[in-house]
């Protein structure tokens, strides 16, 4: 007859030496301590399996020591996702509050924890990024008077009333139940990346048949340039490098300018402290997509815009 506590089933799980250098999560019984139904103590560990022995394992856990846990005191176990990177875990509004850096002059007005954005004096077409409401995340109003604002404020400006949302979010939803209609047009990912990772990406996508000398016009934020051929930019926001305008003349694509315009912005990134790459890509530019995706930029979410 059973006393009712609990009894470990140890040895079932789906560990073993093919998760060395993996993420795992690890449960374990802990001797001689007694759990709250009365049956042994058992705890949980998350790391890096660093080792597995005949007889143990070792586990480097996010912070402290390694760890070696006896398989005799394994009860069950099994790999894990990578933890996603910090830059990868920030909200889609606070990796679009970036954007900003692109263009400091614009006139800006907080709307709960939304942003206002207008252009006083565009140069060239009227930029939707910087002539729509940031509305992504909670606004900490109502919605009505949120929608309302966003009106006005352009109504007042003589602009199109725009908004920019995470594609397919709540936010989203809440307009397009007020009347609200996407553009059709323009949906674009948000990509980032380590500014290292990228560099040391670039020696081995480069193609070589473009190896002249790039420009550069530094100062708030940097232009690099082949005078006729390509150019970009990139703008700096804390630790934040952000490119954008980057343009390849039509009769000198595939030679690897675009390659050596990236390179050299990022030079210029990482001489002023960066740590982080993000650029917008629209959804259907393939071979633009397959660039920074060889460079190891991942997509942190896509943007759209939706029109009153």
């Amino acid at each position: 007859m059973g006393s009712g506590r609990e009894s470990p089933d140890l040895g079932k799980h789906l560990l073993g030496p093919h998760v060395v250098g993996q993420r795992v999560v690890v449960r374990r019984v802990l001797p001689g301590k007694m759990g709250p139904s009365g049956g042994p103590a058992m705890t949980d560990i998350l790391g890096v399996c660093v080792s597995w022995s005949e007889t143990d394992c070792v586990i480097q856990p996010e912070s402290g020591p390694e760890v070696a846990i006896p398989l005799s005191l394994i009860v069950s176990g099994k790999p894990v996702p990578p933890r996603p990177s910090v830059r990868q875990r920030v909200s889609a509004g606070a990796a679009e509050a970036h954007v900003l850096s692109l263009w400091p002059h614009i006139e800006r007005e907080s709307l709960g924890g939304w942003t206002l954005r207008s252009d006083p004096a565009p140069v060239g077409r009227l930029r939707r990024r910087a002539n729509s409401c940031l509305a992504m995340g909670e606004a900490g109003l109502p919605f009505a008077d949120a929608e309302a604002r966003i009106r006005e404020f352009y109504a007042d400006r003589q602009r199109d009333t725009l908004a920019q949302v995470e594609a397919d979010s709540s936010v989203e939803g809440q307009f397009l139940e007020a009347g609200w209609r996407p553009l059709g047009d323009g949906d674009a990912h948000f990509q980032l990346t380590s500014l290292a990772r990228v560099r040391r990406a670039l020696p081995v996508v480069s193609q070589p048949t473009f190896s002249g000398p790039v420009e550069l016009e530094a100062g708030v934020d940097a232009l690099a340039f082949v005078p006729d051929r390509a150019s970009g930019r990139a703008a700096l926001d804390g630790d934040w490098l952000g490119l954008h305008e980057l343009h390849v003349a039509p009769d000198h694509r595939r030679q690897g300018l675009a390659i050596a315009i990236v390179d050299r912005l990022l030079e210029w990134g990482a001489e002023q402290g960066a740590t982080t790459a993000w650029l917008h890509v629209e959804t259907d530019n393939a071979p633009a997509l397959a660039l920074y995706e060889s460079l190891g930029f991942v997509t942190h979410h896509t943007c759209r815009y939706l029109t009153a």
